[in-house]
């Protein structure tokens, strides 16, 4: 991952965080949609770690939380 990009990262993860919360899930749970370790998705929600992800791996989570993925690249300044 390029590091001008953290930022961007962080706001994913913590887009992902947000939806999950919505819809009610864990970390495990939503780990478990997706075939992931929830420890990878504790390091995409967390605030203070910036963590790459793939178009697949952000196009699965999107689709377990019911999201459409350009939510979660509609980055803020």
């Amino acid at each position: 991952m390029k590091s001008i990009y953290a930022e961007q990262y962080r706001q994913i993860g913590l887009k992902i965080a947000y939806y999950r919360k919505l819809r009610g899930l864990t970390q495990e749970e939503l780990a478990e949609q997706v075939g992931l370790t929830p420890a990878y998705i504790g390091h995409l929600e967390a605030p203070n770690i910036s963590k790459a992800l793939s178009l697949d791996t952000l196009f699965d989570i999107a689709v377990a939380l019911d999201v459409a993925p350009q939510k979660f690249l509609a980055f803020e300044d």
